[in-house]
């Protein structure tokens, strides 16, 4: 027992490491899994102590025999909208009856439905609501995710979403990472809202909330590319790292712009040319596949095997959200990396672990390592490949998050 807890020593598991280089894998480094097919791991007060074939363990530890399941890093979510009030079941069911989603936002639903939503909900009942989903998505294998707030659209309410996923992340097991979606949907005319957004609620948002990341939504009938370039020039002057959905439905030049600005990421990827999809691949800035939304929409997917041949950087999210991806699950978004995306099993959860951590700027998660925080999932398959074989289902038999069993 270290610090009060107790040590755990898994047994007889087929190991993913994931070991390999520093900072984000790209092209074949993707699928590289760091392999130990009959292997132990200590974990001593929330972190790694050792791995290895063969591990020395305290006589006190607890002992967890894997009987050759898979034990691999928990599952890094780095793009949700988690954190809503309302529900859009209603208009699914007209969407899927033929009713034209457009026709939908004309009358005020759509995204429109949830800021209202949002903005009539306390902090108490969006922390609530994001509270339950987080649960869902650790039973599932999540240990880390990251939650976007963007269904404000005024000051208050953006604070009021920022406050709201700092609560629940208190309240949970695992790790939530806020994202300030401020760019996310229009109110009024283009220039004017910028403008507001740029001068009055981004300072808000650094104020209360130094070192996070400003994300914004580029596509027709939403953010503009200009709009993007201006709020991502003032957010870099307070050293604030910046993400940027793009490319989902229309090209419109906001790629070349993202990588100008060093972006960490630009995510979604759907309607990328070839050109910035070979620009892409040569920078240092993660692609996020978000494949729940192409198969919840429109069946168009991001090229991810494209991306991956080029040698660049891709990490898979669900995109969590009330209007086109209502999933939490982490294993069917692999399935869908593999089958919709090119992806293979290996190159899946890379994508999922490691590449999605370095997104959301941790390096002390996504590998199994000495010193590495212990955050596992135990499988109920000794066979990694079957995460994206199965559809439907809960592979992970066992979470330990921060050193602790969870689920």
């Amino acid at each position: 027992m270290v610090n009060g807890m107790p040590s755990l020593l898994i047994r007889n598991a087929r190991i993913l490491t994931l070991a390999g280089p520093a900072g984000a894998r790209h092209g074949k480094q993707l699928r590289e899994l760091g392999l130990i097919p009959q292997g132990e791991v200590l974990v001593a007060a929330g972190k790694i102590a050792a791995v290895g074939p063969k591990v020395d363990a305290p006589a006190d530890a607890e002992v967890i025999d894997a009987g050759g399941r898979v034990l691999m890093p928990g599952f890094v979510d780095c793009h949700t909208h988690a954190c809503w009030a309302g529900e859009r079941i209603g208009e699914w069911e007209e969407i899927i009856g033929g009713t034209p989603y457009l026709q939908i936002l004309k009358r005020g639903g759509g995204i429109h439905a949830t800021v209202r939503a949002v903005r009539e909900a306390t902090r108490k009942q969006l922390a609530s609501a994001l509270r339950e989903r987080l649960d869902l998505m650790l039973r599932s294998g999540t240990t880390t995710v990251e939650v976007k707030s963007g269904y404000g659209l005024t000051v208050e309410a953006e604070l009021k979403m920022l406050h709201a996923i700092l609560r629940a992340a208190h309240e949970w097991s695992g790790t939530v990472v806020p994202t300030a979606l401020l760019g996310h949907a229009i109110e009024g005319e283009v220039e004017d809202y910028t403008r507001m957004v740029v001068r009055e609620m981004l300072p808000a948002v650094w104020h209360e909330f130094p070192g996070i990341a400003v994300d914004a939504y580029c596509e027709r009938e939403a953010w503009p590319v200009e709009a993007c370039v201006r709020l991502f020039e003032r957010s870099r002057k307070h050293g604030l790292p910046m993400r940027v959905h793009t490319d989902q439905f229309s090209s419109l030049g906001m790629i070349p712009e993202a990588l100008r600005l060093h972006a960490v990421s630009v995510d979604h990827l759907e309607a990328a040319s070839n050109a910035d999809l070979a620009a892409l691949a040569e920078s240092h800035t993660v692609g996020v596949v978000l494949p729940v939304s192409g198969f919840e929409t429109n069946r168009r997917f991001a090229r991810a095997r494209r991306l991956v041949d080029a040698g660049g950087a891709v990490a898979l999210a669900t995109n969590c959200n009330p209007g086109t991806a209502p999933s939490h699950s982490m294993p069917f978004v692999l399935a869908l990396g593999v089958r919709c995306c090119g992806l293979t099993p290996a190159e899946a959860i890379v994508a999922a672990t490691v590449n999605a951590a370095l997104v959301l700027g941790l390096t002390d998660r996504g590998t199994i390592a000495a010193g590495q925080r212990a955050d596992l999932i135990l499988l109920r398959h000794k066979d990694e490949r079957q995460l994206a074989y199965e559809l439907g289902g809960n592979p992970v038999d066992l979470v330990i998050c921060n050193g602790a069993r969870v689920a």
